[in-house]
């Protein structure tokens, strides 16, 4: 079965309706961002539980902080597989298959990190966490799924709405860690693994509304639009994707990856051996995550006015600006560390939203999903690179060191973006 089997289980008649009509097109496009937006904001929650607890949790069994970045890097590598299968079964069978079904595994894997704690088994917490990361894919690629009935103006407006709405979950998630942990020890759980116990919840819920809602698929009817109007207009010009667009947008999620995962990974450890609770570090990555999706809305709306470029050259800005200043904070100072980690997520806000749109208007709808789960995979690798080598990096040196790093990467993200071609600086990449 791939998207033209599916397209004809969608009913022609239904398809039909569609290509004859741009109303019917934006109602379903409407439609399909509020369901991603109910299932995005259960998937914020499921996927702060990681990034939270995650290096707690190894530091806590391994008795060190030399490898509290490998609880980061193993569900970002899981996540890096998971966006290869998501890629490819989206369009192979369409979004509803493709991202119901990763968050699913997603949430069997936090089932697996709780059970691991409650056995004390490293192999069984390692193997969960590879797992639990094709939730964090998933909640990456249900941004695309806002994108599939999207005109060209509206791109960078739908991928923050999509992102925004995980600010809910992921927000409330950290700052639930401390609820979840009494909560777990109430039954007998660790109290670390009680933020996974709302992840699994939470990752279930929203792959169950994906299955159950998001008919007609958006990626389905998009495909099947495009092809008939080929066929109507007898074109024999192909459209074709762009390839530099493509290779700049995944540059810009590289490296956005790499910094943002870095800092953020250390910083619960940072903090923790500066003396501060477990409520201050829900407090800080809940800034954190706010961060990082809240401000999407408005992201969205700067990327579609002033062009993909010029929002990624302020990503690396806004991240330098972060490493400098998680850099100098003084370990005891809450106040700097949130405003560090703050900086952090919008930095990633700004890259993410404006390479997702440069890599939309680069590709075509008979590849695009396969595409973007490809690109994602290198994204997820980046991440394991970042949380994997944080570790090592804060232990061997300092978190002010790793800081600097992170700083010198956004640096060159701004001098390489800086000599992109002015026409590729418009409204759009193909404009």
């Amino acid at each position: 079965m791939d998207l033209g089997v599916a397209f004809i289980s969608q009913g022609k008649i239904d398809i039909q309706r569609y290509i004859d009509s741009p109303e019917e097109i934006q109602r379903l496009y409407k439609r399909t961002l509020w369901i991603v937006v109910l299932s995005q904001v259960f998937g914020g929650a499921g996927l702060a539980a990681g990034i939270t607890v995650g290096a707690l949790i190894a530091q806590d069994m391994l008795g060190t902080d030399s490898y509290a970045g490998i609880p980061t890097a193993l569900f970002t590598l899981g996540s890096a597989g998971a966006a290869l299968m998501v890629g490819r079964m989206s369009q192979r069978y369409g979004r509803r298959y493709g991202l119901s079904g990763g968050f699913i595994v997603g949430g069997i894997g936090a089932i697996g990190v709780v059970a691991a704690a409650m056995t004390d088994s490293i192999i069984l917490l390692f193997a969960s966490l590879l797992i639990y990361g094709a939730g964090s894919a998933t909640n990456l690629q249900a941004r695309y799924a806002g994108t599939d009935l999207a005109t060209a103006k509206q791109r960078g407006t739908a991928i923050s709405i999509a992102m925004v709405s995980t600010t809910l979950g992921a927000f409330a998630g950290p700052n639930l860690v401390g609820v979840m942990g009494r909560f777990a020890e109430s039954i007998g759980v660790p109290s670390l693994a009680g933020p996974f116990i709302l992840a699994a919840a939470a990752y279930l819920l929203a792959g169950t509304i994906l299955w159950v809602l998001l008919r007609p698929d958006p990626l389905v009817i998009s495909t099947a639009i495009n092809k008939q109007v080929e066929q109507d207009t007898s074109s024999v010009e192909e459209e074709v994707e762009d390839r530099r667009g493509i290779f700049i947008g995944a540059a810009v999620m590289v490296i956005t990856q790499v910094v943002m995962v870095s800092i953020m990974t250390m910083t619960p450890v940072h903090m923790r051996n500066h003396g501060h609770d477990l409520n201050a570090v829900g407090l800080v990555i809940g800034f954190h995550v706010a961060a990082m999706y809240l401000p999407s809305l408005v992201t969205g709306i700067l990327v579609d006015r002033f062009g993909r470029v010029a929002i990624a050259v302020a990503s690396g800005f806004t991240l330098l600006a972060a490493g400098l200043v998680a850099a100098f904070a003084p370990g005891d100072s809450l106040g700097m560390l949130i405003v560090a980690l703050a900086l952090l997520g919008l930095g990633w806000n700004f890259g993410l939203i404006s390479s997702t749109a440069l890599i939309v208007d680069s590709t075509v709808p008979t590849t695009r999903a396969k595409r973007q789960g490809s690109i994602d995979v290198w994204v997820a690798l980046a991440g394991v690179s970042g949380g994997g080598l944080s570790g090592v990096i804060a232990a061997q040196t300092s978190y002010m060191t790793l800081s600097l790093v992170a700083g010198i990467l956004s640096f060159i993200l701004i001098v390489g973006l800086c000599k992109v071609p002015g026409r590729a600086w418009k409204f759009s990449w193909k404009s």
